[in-house]
């Protein structure tokens, strides 16, 4: 801020050195009422949430740049003002400009529920049974990419154009065909489908075409890099393929055009992504979580094993057959009974999507049934269910004191859930149990159990054996955890895309101390 408080947002640009592009921007808009009680409202902005947000907001605090995104809102709501207002003051709070891509109602429908999440979001989860491949949603999915490309193109020159996920494959041609020539990155944050499972997509040409306009496309697994280059292979047979190392080299296939210098090549590479272990850890340890892990936990008899369940409610999750797995646990082994508690945390999640209500109406079922078949007079109840997003030192703490964690997504990208209880276990006194089908099991397989989720015995079995774990085994299963997180943080997931993307790390982008940015709870993220 300047002297006389204000946010000098054009300082923020002019310290661009990375242009991030998600859907959405890294906040959420919420009302809050005027003072002195005027019925009219005012949007305000909170920090988001997710994986990206995440990983990308400890990286471009404090070392400028643009982030262009979606602010959540469609235009239709009139609020047009408002939601810029609310975007320049994130900006400043932030340290990094926001800049935001209006999206009408119709565009939302068409391109982020309709081509994003009933097409691509079910075919790579493995789930083609779920895909609704309506002509109109590729269209509007194009368009709205283009949109992005024009919004990049507004924000000037940068390092680097670090494009993300799979509602935005098609920006680096739509700014290809503009005749940009500068470095172009993609991370995907979901997996990639095997060939017999992407060739059902009707628009497989394109997709492919439309990732090799990038100068570097990273995969969070080898298997899901394997996937997309067997696709390539498959489908452009035209594309020289290059390397068998950290990356492989495709023609880019616009080489030689207008927006590209014959003999241009795409990289693949593969770059896990992580969280920033230092700022979880340094978190978990301040008395005000330690406090209400302690409160939390003090709801609780002391010998009773808490195993944590936390996750959106989405059905590539598999979030049904947790309960399940730990109602057979308890009809397997009745000793365990009063003596293990399932903690059901489920965040809502689009709520007005039919499959997503049923969905919810199935864990709510699961759980009053096993709540009713076992609760016992006094203090124990099988499953204690909470529905709603948890405040982020909430979870924090939850981690801290929950001794088992249930990780068993059907499908997933990587899931920082894993990671992220994994660095808040200060404690170590605590074990993981991932799915084999998450991402993170390529990484975290030596400390954590792994179970293939589609087996309830296998999870049920697991449970049990991690209930009955002895400490030193438990504390050495983590450390090893750990050390692993510890050493694949955020940081070293960005260095290693920007030194493969263009030659550089977070060390040629010195910080400044322009800004202190607080989070959601109020404390200091630097």
């Amino acid at each position: 801020m300047d002297a006389a408080g204000a946010i000098d947002v054009a300082a923020i640009r002019s310290r661009q050195v990375l242009l991030v592009v998600s859907n959405r921007l890294p906040i959420v808009l919420e009302t809050a009422p005027e003072p002195r009680g005027e019925r009219k409202h005012a949007l305000v902005a909170r920090p988001g949430s997710g994986g990206l947000v995440s990983a990308l907001l400890p990286v471009l605090r404090h070392r400028g740049g643009t982030w262009v995104g979606w602010a959540g809102l469609p235009t239709e709501d009139g609020q047009e003002r408002e939601v810029a207002q609310a975007q320049e003051q994130a900006s400043g709070e932030f340290g990094f400009a926001l800049q935001g891509l209006p999206l009408s109602g119709a565009e939302v429908r068409d391109y982020y529920e309709g081509f994003s999440n009933r097409v691509l979001w079910p075919l790579f989860h493995d789930l083609p049974e779920r895909c609704c491949f309506d002509p109109a949603y590729f269209e509007a999915y194009v368009g709205v990419n283009e949109r992005f490309a024009e919004a990049i193109l507004a924000c000037g020159s940068a390092d680097l154009t670090w494009i993300h996920d799979y509602q935005l494959i098609g920006v680096a041609a739509a700014l290809r065909a503009r005749g940009v020539l500068s470095r172009l990155g993609f991370f995907l944050h979901i997996p990639f489908p095997p060939p017999d499972l992407y060739l059902r997509l009707p628009w497989r040409f394109q997709i492919l075409r439309m990732l090799l306009a990038h100068d570097l496309v990273g995969f969070r697994t080898l298997p899901d890099r394997s996937n997309f280059i067997a696709c390539v292979r498959r489908l452009l047979p035209e594309v020289k393929l290059l390397g068998r190392g950290h990356l492989v080299a495709a023609d880019r296939i616009d080489s030689g055009s207008a927006s590209a210098p014959p003999g241009a090549q795409a990289r693949i590479g593969v770059f896990p992504i992580s969280i920033d272990d230092a700022g979880y850890v340094k978190r978990a340890q301040t008395a005000v979580v330690r406090d209400l892990a302690q409160r939390l936990r003090g709801n609780f008899p002391p010998d009773r094993q808490l195993i944590l369940d936390v996750d959106r409610l989405d059905y590539t999750k598999g979030i049904p057959e947790r309960p399940r797995a730990f109602d057979l646990l308890l009809s397997q082994h009745p000793a365990l009974i009063r003596r293990v508690t399932l903690i059901q945390v489920m965040v809502p999640s689009r709520e007005d999507i039919a499959e997503y209500a049923s969905l919810k109406a199935e864990v709510d079922r699961l759980v009053s049934q096993i709540n009713g078949r076992y609760t016992a007079p006094g203090d124990w109840v099988p499953v204690q269910y909470v529905y709603r997003a948890l405040a982020h030192d909430e979870l924090i703490a939850w981690y801290r004191c929950c001794q088992i964690a249930l990780i068993t997504p059907l499908k997933d990208g990587m899931n920082l859930v894993a990671k992220e209880f994994c660095a808040r276990s200060v404690d170590e006194d605590a074990v993981l149990i991932l799915s084999e089908f998450a991402g993170a099991e390529t990484q975290l397989h030596g400390g954590a159990l792994i179970v293939n989720r589609h087996g309830i015995g296998s999870v049920a079995a697991a449970l049990y054996r991690a209930v009955r774990m002895p400490l030193d085994e438990r504390r050495s299963r983590m450390r090893r955890l750990r050390r692993q997180v510890a050493s694949g943080d955020v940081s070293w997931w960005v260095n290693a895309f920007l030194r493969a993307a263009i030659a550089k790390d977070l060390s040629d982008f010195p910080r400044t101390d322009d800004y202190v940015p607080t989070d959601a709870a109020g404390y200091s993220t630097v």
